[in-house]
């Protein structure tokens, strides 16, 4: 029986954290964990309509949102797109609207939509500018039938304002909280993407990664985050960090939610001339193919211990992770263990690898040419924003975060010879660390805890997954992560859809303190 059909059996929920005593019904918490193929069925069988249930994420936005301020603003068009979904249904017969016909989604407020959103990356700096056209992304959502929902919200600038500035916090939204454990982190830059479908205040959302802003927000929120090959979704109308490395994608609670919207957005863009390239990654037939439940048997995966598998004073993920592998053989998969990337501990160091040192210059380059091409905007320039920030820090009560990373950005001047240097040892680690690492032991991915190993992934535009795999002593979620070459997509889809059905791991949120 779909989870969605339960009767309106009443029962009290507490949740300690909030204080208060919830009445809720069965139906409504069906809800708040169906998967998009749960919904359909509902949809299907007339026990939901799309009115019903973006009604229902608006009503746990207002009751949630106060908290854990997972979303800056909502879509006042959303119920109307509902209602339109809903018409569409009973004019259409049933098989010929798309999996996400009438779905809800949240997108990471750095993704431009042309309606009534702001597009601001969290900062009131961008409030009330004008994208010239939507995101490439959005506009294969509405293709696809989605209702957007609204924005969510982000560590203000993608993560790259200031170094001290802490993860999930913007001036627009506020500190993110993680719906675990309201204290912990709730990573970013993609935190409000993550916290809100976890939360269930959403499905499914959309979020960006640069370097582990997709991944990390994945693992300490216990949902799934799919991390693409640079290129293979657009990246266009997205407020940038760097092209070379920035990738929009996924953030559902299952891998096929995740696949469904992988499926939806991913293709060439006129406007992203790195699409081009990378669509030929893209498997006829689109990704959902590979969701099989023994798609484990004969992969190769590698492990790296050093140094992702450091537990030292943390037993709870030493035991789960001991239980992986062994599901992971028995599921038919080959751990060859015990690997190496050569030169990690480089990798790892955003300085000595370039890293950083390219990024500061891209950083400028992309952003000014963004802000140029905006409708209308109050801020043209890195500097305008640097500006901004400096007159109106008090009011925002920002002036203790800085923005040491802009100004440093703002100090480039374009691509010299310092930043070729390091774009060119960048690549020269990627080629003779994990490229070689995968090719020389014939491997299909990698596997490793957490998020650690984003840098690996983020240098060389590689694709990675994140899928819950357990919760700490305290509460906290942390993920698996599985990494692989440019285009190994469907690979990483078999391998973590077959561990996910394997484990079932994840759980809803108990909103600890």
């Amino acid at each position: 029986m779909n989870p969605l059909l339960s009767s309106f059996l009443p029962f009290f929920l507490y949740l300690s954290s909030f204080g208060t005593i919830l009445l809720v019904s069965v139906q409504a918490l069906s809800i708040r964990e169906a998967s998009i193929s749960d919904i359909q069925q509902a949809f299907k069988q007339d026990q939901l309509t799309s009115r019903q249930l973006t009604e229902f994420y608006l009503s746990e936005i207002r009751r949630l949102n106060p908290i854990l301020r997972g979303v800056i603003e909502v879509n006042p068009d959303a119920l109307y797109q509902a209602g339109k979904a809903d018409w569409e249904r009973k004019a259409k017969p049933y098989g010929s609207l798309p999996i996400l016909h009438g779905i809800p989604i949240l997108l990471k407020d750095n993704i431009g939509t042309k309606d009534m959103l702001n597009t601001t990356a969290g900062s009131f700096a961008l409030l009330g500018s004008v994208v010239a056209r939507e995101a490439g992304v959005v506009a294969r959502l509405r293709s696809a039938s989605a209702i957007i929902l609204g924005k969510a919200s982000l560590s203000e600038w993608a993560n790259f304002r200031s170094l001290t500035a802490p993860n999930g916090w913007s001036a627009r939204g506020g500190q993110g909280k993680n719906p675990y454990v309201l204290s912990a982190d709730p990573c970013g830059s993609s935190s409000g993407s993550a916290i809100s479908v976890a939360a269930n205040m959403v499905a499914i959302s959309l979020g960006t990664e640069t370097d582990g802003s997709i991944l990390c927000p994945a693992s300490v929120n216990s949902v799934v985050g799919i991390k693409p090959t640079v290129g293979l979704t657009s990246r266009a109308g997205v407020v940038p960090i760097t092209p070379r490395q920035d990738t929009i994608g996924p953030l559902c609670r299952t891998v096929s939610d995740a696949v469904y919207v992988l499926d939806a957005i991913v293709g060439y863009d006129p406007n992203d001339g790195a699409t081009r390239e990378a669509s030929k990654y893209i498997p006829r037939g689109g990704y959902r193919q590979f969701l099989k439940a023994h798609g484990l048997q004969g992969k190769r995966l590698g492990i790296v211990r050093d140094p992702f598998f450091d537990f030292t004073n943390k037993p709870s993920q030493t035991l789960a992770f001991q239980n992986h592998f062994q599901t992971l053989r028995q599921a038919g998969a080959v751990l060859v263990d015990n690997l190496k990337i050569d030169n990690i501990d480089i990798i790892l160091n955003a300085t000595a690898s370039g890293e950083a040192i390219a990024i500061l210059a891209e950083f400028k380059i992309t952003l000014n040419a963004y802000l140029k091409d905006l409708v209308a905007s109050p801020a043209r320039s890195l500097a305008d924003v640097i500006a901004f920030n400096q007159k109106n820090s008090k009011l925002e009560l920002t002036d203790q975060i800085g923005q040491n990373i802009f100004l440093a950005s703002e100090a480039t001047n374009g691509i010299g010879d310092v930043e070729k240097a390091a774009l060119s040892n960048l690549t020269y680690l990627s080629s003779n660390g994990f490229e070689k690492l995968i090719m020389q032991y014939n491997l299909d991915a990698i596997v490793t805890p957490g998020f650690e190993v984003a840098p690996v992934l983020a240098i060389g535009g590689f694709p990675g997954i994140s899928v819950p795999a357990g919760y700490d002593d305290k509460g906290i979620p942390f993920g698996i992560c599985f990494g692989g070459l440019k285009g190994s997509e469907p690979k990483l889809i078999e391998i973590t859809y077959s561990f996910e059905q394997a484990t079932k791991i994840r759980k809803p949120p108990s909103f600890k303190p």
